[in-house]
C-alpha cells in the first residue's frame, strides 16, 4: 500500500508488465502457428472418428459362441450372358442369385438370398480369382431367410472367375468370458511384473548412485567432487533419452519380448531414482551426519547410519510411485516390441480391431487407477 498523498500505478499500468505481456503474446501467436493449430478440424472431422469411438466404447468382454452359414455364388468378369442369373454353388437348393452372371467392374448387381436363417445379421465378400477377400457391406435375413442387396463389382475384382461369399452369424450357448478378455488379463499380468522387475532392478542401482550424486556428501573433497559431476551427468544422459528410443535398441539387441522392455524402463528408471533419491539425500537434516562424524565414524558409517535412516521412507514412497509410472509406460513400450499389454494393443490397432483394443484400454485404465489409488495410501501411510 503507498502512503498517504501518493497514487500507487496498477500493476497492469507498468511499462515492464506490459512489454512482458507483449512478449508472451507474441510467443504464443508464433507458436499457435508452428503448431498448425486450427480448432476448426475438432467439428469438421469429427464423423470419422465417430465409428472408431463407438467400438473402443464396447469392449469384447464376454461371448458366446457364434455359429456360422457360408453360402456363395459365381460372377464371370468380363463373359457370359448378361441376362441369366447366377445360382448358389453349395448346392442343389438355391440360395444366392446376382442380377446378372457376368459384367465389368463397377457394374451394379443385385444379389437375392433365399432360405437361409432367418433374422440374422451378416456381411456380403467378394472373392477374386486368386482368393483375396474383400467386404461389400452387412445384410439382414427377414422372417423366412430372404434378403436382397445392391452392390457393385469393386475395383479389386481380378481374373475371370469371381465369388460373392455371405457368411450369416450369430451367437449360442451361454455367456462366457471372451478370448479377447482372457489373453488381455493374460498380458496385462505380464505387463505388472515387467514394470516391477524394471522397477526393482533401477532401485537396487539408483540406490549407490544416488549416494555418489549428492552434493552434500561428495563435493567435500576433488576427487568426491568428480565423481559427483560424473554421475550426474551419466543421469542426466540416461533420463534424456526416451524409453521408447531404449526400446527399439534393446529389441534389436535382445529381441522382441518382454525382457527388452525391462531393459528399458530399468535404465530410464534408473536414472529418475537416482535424481530424486539424491535430491532426498541433500535435503536431510545435517545434525545427525555432524554428530556421527565427530565421534569419528568412517565415510560409509556416515551414510548407513546417518543418511540412509533419514531417505528411507521416501525413498519408498517415489519407488511405489514410480512403479505406478512404469506400469503405464510399458504401454507404450510394448508399440515397439517391448512385450506387455502394448504390443498386444499395437497388433488390435494395426488390425482394426478396435473392439479388441478397447478391452486392452479398459484393461490399462483398471490397472492404472488401481495402482494409483494403492501407490498413495502407501505413500501416505509411509510418510504418516
Amino acid at each position: 500500500m503507498g502512503r498517504k498523498g501518493i497514487q500507487t500505478v496498477p500493476i497492469y499500468a507498468r511499462t515492464k508488465f506490459v512489454l512482458t505481456t507483449l512478449a508472451l503474446l507474441a510467443v504464443y501467436s508464433y507458436g499457435w502457428k508452428v503448431t498448425e493449430i486450427n480448432l476448426g478440424d475438432l467439428f469438421r472431422d469429427f464423423h470419422l472418428v465417430k465409428p472408431l469411438v463407438k467400438e473402443l466404447a464396447h469392449p469384447d468382454l464376454f461371448s458366446r459362441q457364434i455359429q456360422k452359414q457360408t453360402t456363395e455364388t459365381e460372377f464371370f468378369l468380363g463373359e457370359g450372358s448378361n441376362g441369366s442369373k447366377t445360382k448358389s454353388i453349395s448346392g442343389a437348393k438355391r440360395n444366392l442369385e446376382l442380377s446378372k452372371r457376368s459384367g465389368e467392374i463397377g457394374d451394379r448387381l443385385t444379389i437375392t438370398g433365399l432360405h437361409l436363417r432367418p433374422n440374422s445379421k451378416g456381411k456380403i465378400f467378394w472373392v477374386n480369382e486368386i482368393e483375396q477377400e474383400f467386404p461389400l457391406g452387412e445384410l439382414e435375413t427377414d422372417s423366412i431367410g430372404n434378403f436382397k442387396k445392391d452392390i457393385s463389382v469393386p475395383p479389386s475384382a481380378r481374373g475371370n472367375r469371381q465369388l460373392v461369399r455371405v457368411i450369416l452369424s450369430w451367437p449360442e450357448g451361454n455367456l462366457q468370458t471372451s478370448e479377447t478378455l482372457r489373453l488381455t488379463l493374460d498380458k496385462m499380468v505380464e505387463t505388472l511384473f515387467l514394470a516391477l522387475m524394471a522397477t526393482t532392478f533401477a532401485i537396487l542401482v539408483a540406490v549407490p548412485l544416488s549416494l555418489l550424486a549428492s552434493r552434500n556428501l561428495m563435493t567435500g573433497s576433488f576427487p568426491g567432487t568428480v565423481v559427483y559431476y560424473t554421475v550426474r551427468t551419466i543421469l542426466n544422459l540416461l533420463r534424456s533419452i526416451e524409453p521408447l528410443i531404449m526400446a527399439i535398441l534393446f529389441v534389436v539387441w535382445v529381441g522382441i519380448g518382454p525382457f527388452a522392455g525391462v531393459l528399458a524402463l530399468g535404465f530410464h528408471s534408473i536414472a529418475a531414482l537416482g535424481k530424486l533419491f539424491s535430491e532426498q539425500i541433500e535435503s536431510i537434516d545435517t545434525g545427525p551426519v555432524e554428530a556421527i562424524t565427530s565421534v569419528g565414524a568412517k565415510p560409509l558409517q556416515v551414510m548407513i547410519f546417518g543418511v540412509i535412516p533419514q531417505v528411507v521412507l521416501p525413498c519408498l514412497a517415489l519407488s511405489f510411485y514410480r512403479w505406478d509410472i512404469n506400469v503405464r509406460m510399458s504401454t507404450i513400450i510394448g508399440f515397439v516390441g517391448g512385450g506387455g499389454i502394448g504390443f498386444l494393443l499395437q497388433q488390435w490397432i494395426n488390425l482394426l480391431k478396435y473392439n479388441e483394443a478397447g478391452t486392452a484400454l479398459l484393461a490399462i485404465a483398471v490397472v492404472v487407477i488401481t495402482l494409483d489409488t494403492l501407490s498413495a495410501k502407501i505413500r501416505e501411510k509411509i510418510a504418516a
